[in-house]
């Protein structure tokens, strides 16, 4: 008999079933490396379309293609043993209609295995969530700071200001837990509408620069890591491995100049991972 343990992954009335209860931990993952890393740790796995900014290198989210997330969601699927993996769904795939938020959802639930999508709820989000979740998709929504949004918004600055704007980010937020979001993202608000919106919502809710007053917490993990040299405010850096990168660089191209590495070929060996 095998004395493996299978590894049970995170579902979403696991998600669903922490409101009020045990912080959720969340962080972004794009690849299997980092993937394999933050899976004991975290709860939910978020490949999101910041990863065109952080491994692409683009200005913001608009050039990310639904191609792009699910090459990283399968990268990340394969890594991970436990967490509940979400996928965003980038821009210009699913505000159109329910139908096409459908048809995108179910190619990369169905190309990745991951177990739910996420999407930024805007006015008309309710409605798309509604119809996703009907049809079996779980869907996590997204209020306050909306990346997709920036463009038309002035920029990524914090939501809520006034009470116009307040009012909006919470009539969102109670929608789309009431469309069947199991969860949702709070992003750049302040601490007391965090509060109201995490007390009206029966749904867990994930804060990112919205305080702890949320149900959980979630971090761009290069910006947590301090892989760059600006991160927002709201951003405490666990670590600063741009630092130790560049001294490991520096240390191999030293190594490789004064050729002190092996050159045997005979030292060269390569062990599989399940050997």
């Amino acid at each position: 008999m095998s004395s493996q343990i299978k590894i049970k992954r995170v579902g979403v009335p696991d998600i669903r079933a922490r409101k009020g209860g045990e912080p959720l931990v969340c962080l972004t993952a794009y690849d299997a490396p980092m993937a394999r890393l933050l899976d004991p740790h975290c709860d939910v796995l978020l490949v999101g379309d910041s990863v065109g900014m952080v491994v692409h290198g683009l200005d913001s989210t608009i050039g990310v293609t639904l191609d792009m997330m699910i090459l990283h969601g399968k990268a990340v699927m394969r890594a991970s043993k436990q967490a509940l993996v979400v996928i965003d769904l980038p821009f210009g795939t699913y505000e159109k209609s329910p139908e096409q938020a459908f048809e995108s959802a179910s190619r990369v639930l169905a190309e990745t295995g991951a177990q739910a999508v996420k999407i930024e709820s805007g006015v008309y989000a309710a409605e798309t969530i509604r119809f996703l979740t009907e049809r079996g998709i779980p869907v996590m929504g997204h209020v306050g700071l909306r990346p997709q949004a920036a463009l038309n918004e002035g920029g990524f600055k914090a939501k809520g200001r006034d009470e116009a704007e307040r009012a909006r980010v919470n009539n969102e937020a109670r929608e789309a837990d009431a469309a069947g979001a199991f969860a949702i993202v709070i992003e750049g608000v302040a601490e007391s509408l965090a509060r109201e919106i995490t007390a009206a919502v029966k749904t867990p809710t994930i804060g990112i620069g919205a305080s702890a007053a949320c149900d959980g917490q979630i971090l761009v993990t290069q910006d947590m890591l301090g892989l760059f040299d600006w991160t927002p405010k709201f951003v405490r850096r666990y670590a600063q491995l741009s630092g130790a990168i560049e001294e490991a660089v520096e240390a191999y191209a030293a190594d490789v100049k004064t050729r002190a590495f092996p050159s045997d070929a005979e030292t060269y060996s390569f062990k599989p991972k399940n050997g």
